[in-house]
């Protein structure tokens, strides 16, 4: 692989993570960005700020160019993409996404691919509430967590590129699991808050006059209710068995909850939060970030 600076990225998706990647790596000096988005606006706003060198028109015909394709489109558009534009991807490229699910996605890609391009699957666990360019940034992926999906086709200096890449973004780490391990820990770590958070802002005890009582932790809790409702309803179905797995578990914590409110059982109660306690105290530990 060249040189990050001297690499030729395309982005493909200028929202609010695909115009973060575009922010680090200027931020980075990469010298040849090019950006494609399906509102010529957003590109042309990218380009005049100076995070894109490039617009790829629709026919694609400038993918031609890039070293490496930065997919961050919505998983059905992703698929798409790929089988619309393979013709004018380059013969080694080295294809990536930002999906939050995997499920058969990158099988389902490489059968679309030449023999020589490469697609090595990965997530950066980074955002922030809202969407669109207008909310990118390069400071996303500060002290954040990057995974790349594993797998054994891949070429190991294309890996080896990514992972180098994040941490150049300034990504804390970066961890590979396999397909499997990443849609399963995915459903418990973000799918699950996401509609806990939700459901917190959908109950029946929200009325007009319930911002008067929001303090922290109410504000913390629904945070990420502001969401991308067309994204996140492609990644809790296609993640679906997994989702509900987690809420089954998630209702048998609120079950022994009510249980011991039921009962007056104040040593339950206080059992289970003091061990949440101990646990997010160890999960949080600032030796599990060095």
């Amino acid at each position: 692989m060249k040189k990050l600076q001297d690499t030729t990225f395309a982005i493909v998706g200028l929202g609010l993570i695909g115009g973060s990647y575009a922010k680090a790596l200027k931020n980075l000096k990469v010298k040849h960005i090019i950006g494609m988005n399906r509102n010529p606006t957003v590109a042309k706003m990218a380009k005049e700020e100076g995070f894109i060198t490039d617009i790829c028109d629709a026919d694609g015909k400038l993918l031609k160019e890039a070293d490496v394709i930065i997919n961050a489109l919505y998983p059905k558009a992703f698929l798409d993409f790929v089988q619309v534009q393979v013709k004018n991807f380059k013969q080694d490229v080295l294809l990536t996404d930002v999906m939050g699910i995997k499920a058969d996605f990158p099988e389902r890609v490489d059968s679309m691919l030449g023999p020589d391009m490469d697609f090595v699957s990965g997530h950066p666990m980074a955002g922030r509430e809202g969407k669109g360019y207008g909310q990118s940034a390069a400071e996303i992926f500060n002290n954040s967590n990057y995974i790349v999906i594993k797998r054994a086709g891949n070429k190991p200096e294309n890996v080896a590129f990514l992972k180098d890449m994040a941490m150049d973004f300034g990504c804390k780490r970066v961890v590979e699991l396999t397909t499997k391990e990443h849609d399963a820990i995915i459903a418990y770590t973000s799918n699950l808050p996401h509609i806990m958070a939700v459901a917190l802002v959908n109950s029946d005890s929200m009325h007009a006059n319930t911002k008067y009582f929001i303090a922290g932790s109410f504000r913390d809790a629904t945070r990420v209710a502001d969401i991308n409702a067309e994204l996140w309803k492609d990644l809790f179905l296609f993640n679906k068995a997994n989702v509900r797995a987690e809420i089954a578990k998630l209702q048998v914590q609120l079950n022994k909850w009510d249980k011991a409110l039921a009962d007056n059982d104040e040593q339950t109660l206080v059992t289970m939060m003091k061990e949440a306690k101990s646990k997010r105290e160890d999960l949080f530990n600032a030796k599990n970030f060095r």
